[in-house]
């Protein structure tokens, strides 16, 4: 039977809601509503992580599907961040503050090109060590948000905080996090111990329950345990690198190439031999 089979249009169908509700964030931050624009670019992280899990589950992952899950985080996790930031704050920066969102967003679309150009790709030191390189998408974006997560959480009496001079610097900051070669935790790769997997279940039902009940005080609290994460990443995946050195044989020293022999002159005295017959003599 020919057509596409169902279970290659369920996670497709779920990439596209979340282009479309993170693009809908846009339309909430041109009326002025912060709150529905954030929670709208949070719901796309929620769907974007549900997808490729839909796709394995189902069996249907297909490149299609992860041509159009990129191009969703580029809109969701790229533009439409960096249009709310300028809206909430660069704006009041004529001309220049529409560059630092123009960056944000253009490095984020770099971010994808390097992670689709690097599928194929055997040799990828930072994900075999259960690394990834630079800070994802979903967590650039929420981490561009964080001067919007804590005026929310003043009570928008932090109006210090949309000052363009503070705003611009920190967004050019997480745009160069997305494009760096960073080395960040993955948390796909974690794994729990036996013993303490019944805490990590509290651990996670509480969070849960922090970002119902006090939202932006819990989500500036994530972003910033976040943060404090990468050095702790690179010194991580430094000590990843010594061990996989310290593992490896050493190389064989390439053998240098013997200078040929050069020809030896004739000795003086000795006779000439007589001429080939085949050879014409040459005149005296």
């Amino acid at each position: 039977m020919r057509g596409i089979p169902l279970r290659a249009v369920v996670p497709n169908a779920v990439t596209a809601l979340a282009l479309c509700v993170g693009l809908t964030s846009v339309r909430f931050a041109i009326a002025g509503q912060w709150e529905n624009a954030i929670y709208s670019i949070l719901a796309a992280a929620v769907l974007d992580g549900m997808d490729g899990r839909i796709a394995r589950a189902l069996r249907g992952q297909t490149r299609f599907g992860a041509e159009l899950d990129s191009l969703s985080d580029v809109i969701a996790f790229g533009v439409s961040p960096a249009i709310v930031l300028h809206l909430w704050s660069l704006q009041h920066w004529p001309r220049i503050g529409w560059v630092f969102a123009l960056a944000f967003a253009a490095c984020q679309a770099l971010r994808l090109a390097r992670f689709n150009a690097q599928i194929d790709v055997d040799e990828q030191p930072h994900k075999s060590a259960g690394f990834l390189t630079g800070v994802p998408a979903p967590a650039g974006a929420g981490l561009l948000l964080l001067p919007v997560y804590l005026w929310l959480a003043s009570g928008e009496r932090w109006t210090w905080l949309q000052d363009y001079r503070l705003v611009a610097p920190w967004a050019a900051l997480i745009a160069f996090l997305a494009i760096s070669n960073v080395a960040t935790f993955s948390w796909g790769s974690l794994r729990l111990r036996r013993n303490i997997r019944l805490e990590a279940i509290v651990i996670i039902a509480l969070l849960g329950a922090a970002v119902a009940s006090a939202t932006w005080e819990t989500l500036s609290f994530v972003a910033l345990v976040y943060l404090g994460l990468i050095p702790l990443s690179v010194m991580s995946y430094a000590r990843v690198r010594q061990q996989r050195a310290a593992t490896e044989p050493p190389s064989m020293p390439a053998e240098p190439l013997l200078p040929l022999a050069e020809p030896k002159a004739p000795a003086r005295g000795r006779r000439r031999s007589a001429p080939n017959a085949n050879e014409p003599s040459s005149p005296e």
